[in-house]
């Protein structure tokens, strides 16, 4: 059904203009105020939902008897690989639980993560969107994503999520990311990696050139307001 007079833009309330010269006009008035407009890309497991606590949890209830690894002995990206190590078939049985059922939508929000996410969506000339990769094994993840959002961030935000496998073709001016590297298509993606600190990347070195956001109680307005001029 088509909606007649205005429609909505991102689902934040905001008009959208129908003619296309009248809308840059628009962003460009309002920019000209308070600095450039900016796209803020957030990555969703391991910076808005605790992947890394909702996987030992359920690890631990579904096989109490095999070895598991703490969060604090947690090194690498990927968990399964580091199962792997300890025994050649824990690899498989880690990737059973992310694939399992109400995996993705029963993890816990990290900390201050929500409140910001919901604080940036406000700011003037921000534009926010959740950026995430889902998993190959379809069958629940895209799914409970999206649930996840809805239940968290509130209905209105389901349009601002970017499901896809490779981030490197977005275009943004920030993508905050607990992956310590992010290839892809795009050699040199627009945006500007900001590793958001895991247990498993928290022992890493970085170059001098990659700024790192230790918790969503860091100063990540400051990361924000730095891009915009």
């Amino acid at each position: 059904m088509l909606l007649s007079g205005t429609t909505r833009l991102l689902g934040r309330g905001k008009p959208l203009l129908r003619d296309p010269c009248k809308r840059i006009c628009l962003n460009m008035s309002s920019a000209s105020t308070s600095g450039k407009r900016l796209r803020v890309l957030v990555d969703m497991d391991g910076v808005l939902a605790d992947f890394e606590g909702g996987f030992l949890k359920k690890y631990r209830a579904t096989y109490p008897n095999e070895p598991f690894i703490t969060l604090d002995d947690r090194r690498g990206f990927w968990v399964s690989a580091q199962y792997g190590q300890l025994r050649k078939d824990l690899c498989e049985k880690a990737i059973n639980i992310w694939q399992s059922k109400d995996f993705f939508m029963e993890l816990e929000p990290l900390p201050g993560g929500v409140e910001a996410v919901k604080e940036m969506s406000k700011m003037e000339n921000t534009d926010v969107f959740i950026c995430t990769s889902p998993i190959m094994h379809y069958k629940h993840c895209p799914y409970e994503k999206y649930a996840w959002i809805d239940k968290h961030l509130g209905h209105n935000f389901l349009e601002q999520v970017i499901l896809t496998r490779d981030k490197t073709l977005i275009t943004g001016d920030v993508l905050i990311d607990d992956k310590p590297d992010i290839f892809g298509v795009e050699p040199k993606p627009t945006w500007e990696h900001i590793l958001f600190t895991a247990c498993h990347n928290k022992h890493l070195s970085t170059s001098p050139s990659q700024r790192r956001l230790l918790s969503w109680s860091d100063d990540w307005r400051a990361i924000l307001d730095s891009k915009r001029w």
